[in-house]
């Protein structure tokens, strides 16, 4: 077998797609094809321990009881292993060959290379890693279970973030698929509030394992309760057919435009705006975002005044991302929700409008390969708002002008309701 077929092989093992794609190509490198005749014995209960096995093709049977009714319990097939996780030094029991057997063994001394601290990166800690990378890092707890968490310097709105849903949901349904099969289409709903101090739980499930494509859903889960499902589909790379009618709309270069920071000090000295507004600007407290955002028409409106439903604006991930496109296309996930649906507000920005917003609805598709710490142009319109319900579309291009991803979204938009009175008594 060649490296690449290794490759492909271990990114279908279910224990392995949690590792990072750069663990996946360490571990093809150093394991080792052994072959088997049928009733041959692989490993021997009590011999010394000499790696962990994944099967190739054909079929073991672990030495277990006798009845005849139990033996399917015990059977191994493609893509299952054995010998990791061993308390001791030695085989626990014997694994007999049922056919012609071939396994992939990857040498005891190799080991820890089934061990990383993070789903996306094996040489570098969490820590060293950029802050949307470390909010897209999730603990693996099950094969197909997940835990996520709010980082206290994460973008948060009293709630965890839209965007912080899909990418951590992303990442989970990513890292329970061959790596070669990388997600072309997402689409979510938001159900409940999510509560910032407690972990969220990603519970995958395995819809469909196909040659070229694979489907994933993903329930996230907070005290018992799914607040917000996800479904996405993976595709093996493939040539075919390319075409882009969708046009990069002409746009100032990034480097010439005002990072959030600056336009902030900006507003704050602005004498054009509304002394309220500055101070407010000024006394709010000022978390800065993991994902760098440039206007491309900066102007002196204010969230109260009304503008045309529309909005364009580079963006990219502050810090350099491993080179996994699994990763990048998480960390687009993660971007597309902010700002997306308050753009379907702006016909209808007053002063003294208090307002709510909250995604109902999400979804994305991918055309093409991308880079998430790259400059993008996120392009937002909203064609329609009726009752409480506003609709946006949005496309994403790189620099080159190719179209990149494509998005929709359904919001609930509406005034926020004046707080109930307090009641006093009148005695």
């Amino acid at each position: 077998m060649n490296t690449d077929s290794v490759v492909e092989f271990l990114g279908n093992v279910p224990l392995l797609q949690k590792l990072p794609s750069s663990s996946l190509k360490k571990i093809a490198q150093v394991v080792v094809l052994k072959r088997y005749g049928k009733g041959d014995y692989v490993v021997r209960e009590e011999q010394t321990w000499d790696g962990c096995y994944f099967i190739l093709q054909g079929e073991a049977q672990v030495s277990g009881p006798d009845e005849e009714d139990n033996r399917s319990e015990f059977l191994l097939k493609q893509y299952d292993y054995f010998g990791l996780g061993l308390s001791g030094n030695v085989h626990s029991a014997d694994i007999v060959a049922m056919s012609q057997l071939t396994c992939l063994v990857l040498p005891r001394d190799h080991c820890h290379l089934l061990e990383t601290n993070s789903i996306w990166q094996s040489d570098t800690s969490v820590d060293k890693c950029s802050l949307v990378e470390r909010i897209l890092q999730l603990d693996p707890l099950e094969l197909n279970i997940f835990r996520g968490i709010t980082l206290p310097d994460a973008p948060i709105f009293g709630k965890v973030f839209g965007g912080q849903f899909v990418g951590q949901a992303l990442a989970a349904a990513s890292k329970t698929v061959d790596f070669l099969k990388i997600v072309h289409s997402l689409h979510s709903y938001f159900l409940l509030v999510g509560d910032i101090d407690i972990p969220i739980i990603y519970q995958v499930h395995r819809i469909r394992d196909g040659n070229n494509f694979a489907t994933r859903r993903v329930d996230a889960v907070q005290k018992g309760n799914i607040i917000f499902i996800l479904l996405a589909s993976f595709q093996k790379e493939q040539q075919g057919f390319d075409h882009q009618e969708s046009t990069m709309p002409s746009v100032p270069d990034p480097n010439t435009l005002l990072s959030l920071e600056e336009l902030r000090e900006r507003r704050i000295t602005d004498p054009h705006l509304p002394r309220s507004y500055r101070n407010k600007v000024a006394t709010r407290n000022f978390v800065p975002w993991p994902i760098e955002i440039r206007f491309c028409e900066p102007s002196n409106s204010t969230n109260q005044t009304k503008s045309p439903p529309r909005l364009n604006y580079w963006f990219r991930a502050k810090g350099r991302l491993s080179d996994d496109q699994a990763l990048h296309r998480c960390v687009v996930a993660f971007a597309s929700d902010l700002i997306f649906c308050g753009v379907g507000l702006n016909p209808h920005r007053r002063k003294g409008l208090r307002s709510a917003a909250l995604s109902l609805d999400h979804a994305m598709w991918f055309h093409r390969p991308l880079r998430a710490d790259d400059w993008l142009l996120y392009v937002i319109v909203s064609p329609s708002a009726h009752e409480t319900r506003g609709f946006v579309t949005g496309e994403m291009f790189n620099r080159k002008g190719e179209l990149v991803v494509s998005l929709t979204q359904e919001a609930l938009l509406r005034e926020a309701r004046p707080p109930k009175p307090s009641v006093t008594s009148k005695l």
